[in-house]
């Protein structure tokens, strides 16, 4: 059986302010209502009721690849304690999927792709299910539309139908020799799907990386279960050395074939490929949200929460959020991961997180903060609780909006409906629960000497967290 592997441990930062540390694009509605993690998923078919997904991210996006593989009962997530880059998250699935069949097939796909045509997605599949039946190790191969500097390509032999032969893989070139590989109709951009026997991988893996493979083995012989993930044991993973797939096995093996793709492929790795693959204005504008576009041409116009104007913009990007606003010329969207790496040499926030905050139970969001206050909107799901806490440096006083709490304060329990409040103590252990069935809004007030989100002390929670 083909058993689908997403990997979904990016943290696309080249599509900051939208993507962030702790809510990447993946996760994100980029091109339409759903978020690319589900189109990913969507696209999959039948595969996808056939055998068990797989999962591979790391344990902070565990509740949103949860949340988002609703409908997905068989699926399985595993958790990376690090990450060591796509060879070893391949490995542990490969491990996994054999402990149901020993004869898996598995189609490994990004999380974070766009891909418009579905038809021609699984057709391609289909070839590819062929070679890899067969021991071959399949990559995909996007027929280039462009030359292009900020993929890597693939040179394959000639076919007659089929699988090509890989003769090699090159890097990102310069613009003179992409214009070259797409002219000489040998070269084909490198997509970072694959499809190969999980025993097979596995073999290659022993051949170039024993001592990757070693680790992995180790990490998921001592995984253990944490609610509905598969928990890989953090010291033997932690010890596996960090490669790719390409370096760690496609680059090395003499069993790689490809498997062309013309199939409105994108990697959404920029906000200029978002906006190549988002629908425009008669302008050439992107706009998303409350925009207003005068004599601007060409951009890529994101609103997140309040009005954004533009007047007489040629080429450029504007992305707002509450916290942050981009503003970029787009010949230099690839800069915009440098930008990022200052923001965490300089210790902001704004890398990591957004103003807006999710949790497995909900989420919240700033609102306003000085020295010794700050102010969150909370919601919390219907059904869902927060952890059973304290703190050491700050009292909280909620206020609820909209809904009916429980607040646990101490030895007593009682209940808030709308317009009631209740005040939570320093050193006061407490507990706050959407008993209803609608959303649970509610406004804190955190008084104190440190407001740090690192001052709880967790005594009991729900979603397993330390």
């Amino acid at each position: 059986m083909i058993v689908p592997v997403i990997l979904s441990g990016g943290s696309g930062t080249r599509l900051w302010p939208l993507s962030r540390k702790y809510y990447p694009k993946q996760f994100i509605p980029l091109t339409g209502e759903r978020t690319l993690f589900q189109y990913t998923l969507e696209r999959l078919g039948e595969l996808a009721r056939q055998a068990p997904v797989l999962v591979v991210c790391n344990h902070e996006h565990r509740f949103m690849v949860a949340e988002q593989l609703r409908g997905h009962d068989q699926a399985r997530i595993l958790l990376e304690p690090v990450g060591r880059n796509t060879a070893p998250a391949v490995a542990a699935g490969a491990l996994e999927a054999l402990k149901d069949d020993e004869d898996a097939v598995l189609l490994v796909l990004p999380a974070d792709h766009v891909i418009q045509d579905q038809e021609a997605f699984l057709a391609a599949v289909a070839q590819g299910r062929e070679a890899a039946e067969s021991g071959s190790l399949v990559t995909f191969g996007i027929l280039p539309t462009r030359p292009e500097t900020g993929y890597g390509y693939i040179r394959a032999g000639k076919a007659e139908g089929g699988a090509r032969p890989v003769e090699r893989f090159v890097e990102k070139p310069d613009l003179e020799t992409a214009r070259e590989y797409v002219a000489s109709g040998e070269y084909f951009w490198n997509s970072g799907m694959f499809m190969f026997r999980a025993d097979r991988y596995l073999a290659e893996l022993a051949e170039f990386e024993p001592a990757m493979l070693e680790a992995c083995r180790a990490a998921c012989a001592g995984a253990g279960r944490d609610l509905d993930f598969i928990r890989l044991d953090a010291e033997a993973f932690a010890a596996c050395p960090s490669n790719s797939i390409d370096y760690a096995v496609m680059e090395r093996t003499r069993s790689a074939v490809l498997v062309p793709l013309e199939a409105g492929w994108s990697d959404v790795g920029s906000w200029d490929a978002l906006q190549a693959v988002s629908p425009t204005d008669e302008h050439g504008n992107v706009t998303i949200g409350d925009v207003l576009a005068d004599g601007s041409t060409d951009c890529y116009l994101r609103a997140e929460s309040r009005l954004l104007a533009t007047v007489g913009l040629h080429g450029h990007v504007v992305v707002e959020t509450p916290d942050a606003v981009l503003v970029a010329d787009r010949s230099r969207v690839q800069d915009v991961k440098a930008l990022v790496d200052r923001l965490r040499r300089e210790g902001r926030s704004e890398c990591d997180f957004h103003r807006r905050v999710l949790r497995p139970w909900g989420s919240y969001e700033g609102i306003a903060s000085a020295e010794r206050f700050q102010v969150k909107r909370i919601i919390v799901e219907p059904g869902h609780r927060l952890s059973l806490q304290m703190h050491h440096h700050r009292a909280e006083h909620w206020v609820v909006v909209r809904g009916t709490a429980r607040v646990y304060r101490g030895e007593e329990s009682f209940l808030l409906s709308e317009d009631q409040s209740a005040y939570i103590p320093l050193g006061t252990v407490h507990r706050l629960e959407n008993p209803g069935v609608i959303p649970l809004e509610l406004i804190e007030v955190q008084t104190g000497s440190y407001l740090g989100e690192d001052d709880i002390v967790r005594y009991e929670d729900t979603y397993g967290r330390a």
